[in-house]
C-alpha cells in the first residue's frame, strides 16, 4: 500500500495519508488570542485536507487541546463557524500544556480521501 508524506520534515510530517485516510500533525496557528490561532489553524487544516483531497465534510475524528479550558467557549464560536454542520466529526477537547506557552490551541484532525 502506498503510504504519502504531506510537507515532510526531519522529524515529522504535516499530513500522512494511507489506504484512503489522512492523517493530520496537530495544527497551531499564529494570533493574539485562541480566537484569532484558530481561525488561523483551522485554514492549515483546510489547505492540508486540500492537498490530501479532501475536506472538512470528510472529517472522521478531530482532537483539540486547549491550554486554558476557559477559552472553550472562544474556540467553540471558531469551530462552529468553521465546521461542516451535515457533517461533524467525532471530536474531544482537553486542556494540555502545548508545545510553546505562545500557543492556545491545537487541532488534531482525521478524514477520509475521495
Amino acid at each position: 500500500m502506498t503510504i504519502t508524506r504531506i510537507e515532510p520534515g526531519a522529524r515529522m510530517s504535516q499530513a500522512v495519508v494511507h489506504n484512503g485516510i489522512v492523517y493530520l500533525a496537530g495544527q497551531v496557528g499564529e494570533g493574539a488570542d485562541v480566537t484569532a490561532q484558530c481561525k488561523d489553524a483551522l485554514a492549515s487544516v483546510d489547505r492540508l485536507l486540500a492537498e490530501a483531497g479532501s475536506d472538512k465534510s470528510r472529517l472522521l475524528t478531530t482532537t483539540i487541546w486547549l491550554a486554558d479550558m476557559a477559552d472553550f467557549a472562544a474556540m467553540n464560536a471558531v469551530w462552529d463557524a468553521w465546521v461542516d454542520p451535515a457533517n461533524p466529526p467525532a471530536r474531544a477537547t482537553g486542556e494540555a500544556k502545548l508545545a510553546t506557552p505562545d500557543y492556545f490551541v491545537e487541532f488534531i484532525v482525521t478524514a477520509t480521501v475521495g
